[in-house]
């Protein structure tokens, strides 16, 4: 199992780099949806949360976005959610939240909800894209399209009058690459503050640890992404979060290797023990991974 997963994320890296085209089945693997559930949505999660975090229908915003990089010879539509008041993303400090490599936002629903939780809740606005080829996204997944996904994301909230100094990036997993590359090379919005959890360092690093998937080198080196070189760029504050027991993206050789690549002007570590790769918020505990974040958000 944990030889799959490599090579899974190791593909989805690898899609652009080493020109190969994947049928978006297989990213969304075994999920083919035709509309987002959220709250009724009964498959795989790493967590559900009671109902004491549940949003209210009206802060529910179900968008849909137009997303052009600047290697791409047309738009694609792809799906958001914006978790909060739209008419207070004028004076709101907002967390875009990058997902990881699985399905759709429904998977991910629970996360989202969660961070809407930061503080009190709607304390701060939530905004999350599914990728070209997540769910009901247009496209196929690729390096360059995770980058303009996540920058027309950016765009909506700027056209929405978000304030400098208000937008916060949270990338989990695979999400941790446009979440890493947007803060250390901003385009459309400058992030105040870059938050990752259960980062990998780079493609490279994957290869080495599943060294068993004996790939050509002209994969390894035609790889761009590598999140332990752009985090030395990032001077915003940096909150990094992990689970010792991550069997995924093993903390020792990933998340430690971002975090003491980091030199900027102020980082925080939250190492759980006993947390595997998606069980960090349940592992440290909501009201502490919660209370983690807050502090670090308005300090």
């Amino acid at each position: 199992m944990k030889k799959f997963s490599y090579l899974f994320l190791f593909i989805l890296l690898l899609s652009e780099a080493a020109c190969l085209r994947l049928d978006s089945n297989l990213y969304n693997l075994s999920e083919k949806i035709t509309e987002y559930k959220l709250d009724n949505y009964t498959g795989t999660t790493d967590f559900r949360l009671d109902p004491s975090y549940k949003i209210q229908d009206s802060m529910i915003h179900r968008l849909t976005l137009d997303s052009k990089g600047p290697d791409d010879s047309k738009s694609y539509k792809i799906y958001a959610l914006y978790l909060g008041d739209i008419n207070r993303i004028t004076t709101d400090t907002v967390i875009m939240y990058c997902h990881g490599n699985k399905w759709h936002m429904d998977f991910y629903w629970q996360r989202a909800k969660l961070l809407a939780n930061v503080g009190v809740k709607h304390r701060y606005g939530v905004m999350m894209v599914d990728y070209r080829g997540y769910g009901l996204s247009e496209g196929s997944p690729t390096e360059n399209g995770l980058y303009a996904d996540v920058n027309a994301a950016l765009q909506w909230l700027k056209e929405k009058g978000i304030q400098k100094n208000c937008l916060m990036l949270y990338g989990f997993s695979m999400g941790s690459a446009p979440a890493t590359e947007l803060t250390a090379n901003p385009t459309v919005l400058t992030p105040a503050k870059l938050l990752l959890e259960a980062p990998f360092a780079s493609a490279a690093v994957m290869v080495a640890d599943g060294a068993a998937l004996n790939m050509p080198g002209s994969f390894v080196t035609n790889l761009k992404i590598d999140n332990a070189e752009e985090i030395k760029k990032v001077k915003q504050p940096f909150f990094w979060i992990h689970g010792v027991n991550d069997n995924f993206l093993g903390i020792n050789t990933h998340g430690e290797v971002v975090y003491k690549n980091y030199t900027g002007s102020y980082k925080e570590a939250h190492r759980i023990n006993g947390a595997d790769h998606g069980e960090v918020p349940a592992a440290f505990g909501f009201v502490n991974y919660l209370d983690a974040i807050e502090k670090f958000l308005v300090k």
